[in-house]
């Protein structure tokens, strides 16, 4: 099962899009209204290729500051599911440390962005530094990761302040930002339900995008994951490209 193909929802028009491949396959739409395709792939080398012309009607991040929190007592019931505790994101093992850190600060988007900050110089990104199994309290006593980590730890430490949280992964094109000096691959950022609304706060990068093109969302990692395979798959090549 593969998810790489852009979220259909509001302000994105997936224009065109189109699979290479000689394997079966279809489309479904998973538990969280993320688009997923199943592939039976037969003994041998498969390729598959997933091309698409995506229109954003808001393309650049929006930054809202002094946008409340919503207190926890008036959640909306569907968002209480995003506080809980998740296979990568721990809340009730760093709870004490995030009180610590940021309790006292004032509820709302500056409190998240102090998250942000801190997650951003906490975590040096090492290609390689994590593995399938690293939860946000193993990147945060390694003080390394990729950016799926970023994303788990920032998150953990909204959960733990009653903010909820939701991990995102997708496309982010090199627009209006400095080359990085790692190669294009998908990318994670999460979440935050403030006042009403989902808003977008990307601890890898720490500064506004455009362009970014959301293909999942779910609790963390393992609601999203790139493939999932059933049986002895070993992946040769994966190239990843967003202009």
């Amino acid at each position: 099962m593969l998810q790489v193909a852009p979220l259909l929802q509001t302000g994105t028009e997936v224009r065109a899009e189109r699979w290479q491949t000689d394997a079966d396959h279809h489309g479904y739409v998973d538990l969280y209204g993320n688009r997923c395709e199943r592939f039976t792939i037969p003994a041998g080398a498969s390729r598959i290729v997933y091309e698409a012309d995506v229109a954003l009607e808001s393309p650049q991040d929006r930054i809202l500051p002094r946008t409340p929190e919503t207190p926890i007592m008036t959640l909306p019931d569907e968002q209480i599911a995003f506080l809980m505790p998740s296979r990568f994101c721990l809340p009730d093992e760093l709870g004490h440390e995030a009180w610590q850190r940021f309790g006292h600060l004032a509820p709302g988007w500056e409190r998240v962005q102090a998250i942000v900050d801190f997650v951003h110089h906490d975590l040096e990104w090492v290609a390689g530094a994590s593995n399938p199994w690293t939860t946000a309290a193993d990147a945060h006593r390694a003080g390394q990761g990729v950016c799926r980590d970023f994303a788990h730890l920032a998150i953990t430490f909204c959960r733990a302040l009653n903010i909820p949280a939701r991990y995102v992964f997708g496309y982010i094109p090199e627009i209006d930002v400095p080359l990085p000096a790692e190669p294009m691959d998908f990318a994670a950022w999460f979440e935050v339900w403030l006042d009403g609304a989902w808003h977008t706060f990307d601890a890898r990068n720490n500064r506004r995008r455009v362009g970014r093109v959301v293909v999942g969302r779910g609790r963390d990692a393992v609601d999203v994951a790139l493939m999932t395979s059933f049986g002895p798959v070993t992946l040769i090549e994966f190239d990843v490209r967003a202009a």
